[in-house]
């Protein structure tokens, strides 16, 4: 059967990746707070077959909000519960701090939804760096080195909690009376440097058995604690050679931990802008630069400085003059540059360049439906990953977009399935049952 690739959705705070579009006229204003919204959302991308939805999070006030909308939902664990029970298929996959929760709590919170869900949940676990969260607990922030030491515990703690509840325990027999096999429910006991915990959880396995362990995190500890644990993980390569490159590193990563290569999904982190023409979605996106002027001229200086340019001196709306061009260069310390210099030698204007999303945190297109398809087809299979995290511009249309006039495209190349391959979140990514710690299962 040919390779296909999985796609979850980022919920954002409601709104979706540009936190400006709130105050476009299609968008909901009270988004943020109104779960119902989140419930449509999820239920569309049901619809369309999505694998999961991706709720990031930082449990702090990390963005300015006098004129933006969130960067995050209010309560990634409230929002996958009021979704959860309106849905059937679709994997709940939410962000929850290795370094500011503690083992017990989290594996309950975690384990009881996925039971709830049937099987739908998995847990993004970060170490958490901001300085604003620590202040928020009233710690002080923590080295590398503590925070993924930290990170290994609490993981191995929480699928310790998970797994301490025997798999067949649960008897709930009404003719011999018995209701749990507690000959099954064992202590965990565990005594780590970091965490401590004792155990047993009293809940039963879920039909996954239980969440698998997502990842995000580039850095030399982060591929070492994935190729350890991680089922999926979040990456924001700018080009396809950067992606494949990182995505060979966790592959060698899960091998050297006793694991196949193909256990760990990588999702590559994809925003769009959907119109019937490449100009339409161009001048949604204009008019979403316009509703800042400020921000607009910083970010005018920002692509300036991107390909060594001072768009000061001349209109930011007209293209860029050819003898400028030559003098253009990529900053070889910002991969974004590459491609801010490929839009501006196209013959777009500065402000037509930025609307193409060249300073966004992940890759960009903005244009018709089969532009995005080619995109996701190409990196699918160049080998650079197996799947996406997608962030429409703004939810309120962008997801009703995608499932509509993208999804229909790749299932007939083939690359995307046609329903889901089972009820389970480890069946839908292809992932193997696990019931506690992997030595366990």
């Amino acid at each position: 059967m040919k390779k296909q690739m999985k796609i979850v959705l980022q919920m954002v705070s409601g709104y979706g990746g540009e936190f400006k579009t709130w105050r476009l006229p299609e968008a909901k204003a009270d988004a943020y707070t109104d779960m119902d919204l989140y419930v449509e959302m999820a239920q569309l991308a049901e619809k369309g077959k999505i694998h999961a939805l991706f709720m990031a999070d930082t449990p702090a006030l990390v963005n300015d909000l006098t004129n933006d909308s969130p960067m995050h939902s209010m309560d990634p664990l409230i929002a996958m519960t009021s979704v959860a029970r309106a849905t059937k298929n679709i994997g709940l996959v939410g962000t929850f701090s290795t370094t500011f929760n503690e083992p017990y709590n989290l594996a309950r919170h975690l384990k009881a939804l996925d039971v709830v869900s049937h099987g739908r949940v998995g847990w993004n676990a970060v170490t958490t760096s901001t300085p604003a969260t620590a202040a928020n607990f009233g710690a002080r922030l923590k080295s590398s080195h503590e925070r993924y030491g930290r990170a290994n515990e609490m993981i191995e703690a929480v699928q310790g909690l998970w797994g301490s509840w025997g798999k067949d325990a649960y008897v709930h027999d009404k003719e011999s009376g018995t209701f749990a096999d507690t000959r099954k429910i064992r202590a965990l006991n565990y005594k780590g440097e970091y965490v401590q915990t004792q155990g047993p959880l009293p809940i039963p396995p879920s039909d996954q058995g239980q969440p698998p362990i997502f990842q995000a995190g580039p850095s030399p500890e982060g591929i070492k604690l994935a190729g350890r644990f991680a089922s999926g993980v979040y990456a924001n390569p700018f080009s396809i050679e950067e992606a494949r490159e990182y995505r060979n590193m966790l592959r060698e990563s899960a091998v050297a931990h006793g694991r196949l290569a193909d256990e760990i999904n990588v999702f590559t982190g994809f925003m769009f802008t959907i119109a019937d023409s490449k100009e339409e979605a161009l001048a949604r996106r204009r008019k979403v630069l316009e509703f800042d002027k400020q921000e607009l001229a910083h970010r005018l200086a920002y692509l300036g400085a991107m390909v060594g340019l001072n768009f000061q001196s001349i209109d930011p709306y007209q293209p860029v003059p050819e003898s400028w061009l030559k003098s253009a260069y990529a900053n070889p310390h910002d991969p974004r540059s590459y491609r801010a210099l490929e839009v501006l030698k196209e013959g777009y204007s500065p402000v037509d360049t930025l609307a193409h999303g060249v300073i966004n945190y992940h890759p960009v297109v903005v244009g018709t439906a089969k532009d995005v398809a080619d995109f996701l087809q190409e990196w699918f299979e160049s080998g650079a990953t197996d799947g996406f995290s997608i962030v429409p511009d703004l939810a309120h249309d962008g997801v009703r977009d995608f499932v509509e006039k993208v999804v229909p495209i790749l299932q007939e190349r083939g690359i995307f399935h046609k329903d889901y391959e089972g009820s389970t979140l480890r069946e839908n990514l292809g992932l193997p049952y696990q019931y506690g710690t992997r030595e366990e299962k």
